[in-house]
């Protein structure tokens, strides 16, 4: 029997949620308009006033808001509430230039905690289970969202946060966990770590797990659910709308619900903006309509995917994206072919390799080159070079199919390549662009 969090909103009729995002937008773009002189001043620039926007229909009206942004409102330039009114703030894990940093109200963080609380129970969770929480926790939004959403619940929630895996293994056996939440490649990570241990599937207590935070493909879901002995469920947030919990994969794992309650969702044509049909695959942008501290109107995800309201089996009505396709931004274009790292890992994962790689890219003499680092296995690792050199061969084969360029391809050996507690470092790119 599937279990909701809050039914009468997570099965509320398409007209209820259309009222109900009408009626928040216009309330949102009002309070960023008194509230925000930034925004205000994107609105004007564009010739627009709150008189403007009656209702969802008229979002594609607004401005974008992107990474530049708020990198350029940092840290208050986009504070709608004031600092005596907020209670936390929570930042991303950013690569370039200033953090990232989003702010919170109780109300803001109770909201955050429903929409986490969403994500459990869809997976089948209850005030019976026990929730390890091994997302980081501090600034980055896994921990604090999943754990308060195991609150809501009301499991037994276990903070580990990431690391220490000898005593994450611990507890999973010692408290008997049967949640776990993490990212995907900690997730295969422990699974490695506890057949290396001797543990079969059966003697693992756990049966969900709920992974996010990075790009995983399908064959990665199959690894993880078939060495833990769990079913494996997707989750999607992003620390700029909230955090995870944005939207979240249900039984039918057909695309993750987005809580339209909370988030107005569109698919845009990357290079021009322009709004596309359900369906078309293109980029996702978000508008948070009832966040308080710190919302965004129309944020440029630069995740690649796209949506779908067809009525589905586990009985929720929010439409649903499919896991994000990869993103426009971490898009490698290599000799003028556009590679996601995502493409890659499909074909290791086929082809029987771990989800332990890194993709090294390079410019010498003015031509790119791509190579793949990939971890035998233990039971297929060995020194017989000829063994070696026929499956570099396959896979060079198998990603010339799948990329339509080749790439050279080195087998290591097992455990050589650095794990990752957080999120996996898959690409190095060493080319001046």
């Amino acid at each position: 029997m599937e279990r909701y969090y809050q039914p009468e909103i997570e099965t509320a009729s398409r007209e209820q949620i259309k009222a109900w995002q009408d009626e928040r937008l216009v309330k949102q773009v009002k309070h960023v308009w008194d509230n925000v002189p930034y925004y205000r001043a994107k609105m004007e620039a564009a010739g627009l006033t709150p008189d403007d926007i009656k209702g969802r229909d008229d979002l594609h009206k607004l401005p974008f808001v992107t990474k530049a942004d708020l990198r350029e409102a940092y840290p208050y330039g986009l504070l709608a509430k004031p600092l005596s009114e907020c209670v936390r703030i929570q930042s991303t894990s950013g690569t370039t230039g200033k953090r990232v940093v989003a702010f919170y109200t109780q109300h803001d963080i109770d909201l955050w905690e429903d929409c986490c609380a969403r994500a459990i129970m869809a997976v089948g969770g209850t005030k019976e289970d026990v929730c390890q929480v091994s997302y980081g926790y501090g600034l980055f939004t896994g921990g604090p969202g999943l754990n308060g959403g195991s609150h809501k619940v009301g499991c037994l929630t276990i903070p580990t946060s990431s690391g220490n895996t000898e005593r994450q293994i611990m507890f999973i056996q010692d408290l008997q966990a049967t949640i776990l939440c993490c990212t995907p490649s900690y997730a295969a990570y422990l699974g490695e770590s506890m057949k290396e241990m001797g543990l079969t599937p059966d003697q693992i207590p756990l049966k969900a797990g709920i992974f996010g935070a990075e790009a995983w493909s399908e064959e990665m879901r199959r690894d993880i659910e078939n060495t833990l002995g769990i079913k494996a469920y997707d989750i999607y947030g992003l620390t700029e709308l909230s955090g995870p919990g944005v939207s979240f994969e249900c039984s039918a794992q057909s695309g993750m619900h987005i809580n339209e309650d909370h988030f107005i969702a569109e698919i845009i044509d990357p290079e021009t903006g322009e709004v596309l049909p359900e369906g078309s695959k293109g980029e996702l942008v978000f508008t948070s309509i009832t966040k308080e501290a710190f919302p965004l109107i129309r944020y440029r995800t630069r995740d690649i995917c796209m949506l779908n309201s067809d009525p589905c089996p586990c009985g929720r009505t929010h439409v649903k994206m499919c896991k994000p396709m990869g993103r426009s931004d971490d898009m490698l274009i290599i000799r003028g072919v556009n590679v996601f790292p995502s493409q890659i890992e499909t074909v290791l994962l086929k082809q029987g390799y771990s989800a332990n790689y890194q993709i090294i890219v390079d410019r010498v003499k003015n031509t790119d080159t791509l190579d793949v680092q990939v971890e035998m296995t233990p039971e297929m690792f060995t020194d017989n070079m000829g063994e070696i050199d026929r499956r570099q061969k396959e896979l060079v084969e198998g990603l010339r199919s799948m990329l339509g360029l080749t790439a050279k391809v080195t087998l290591v050996a097992p455990k050589s390549i650095i794990r990752s507690e957080g999120k996996a470092v898959r690409v190095i790119d060493k080319r001046k662009i």
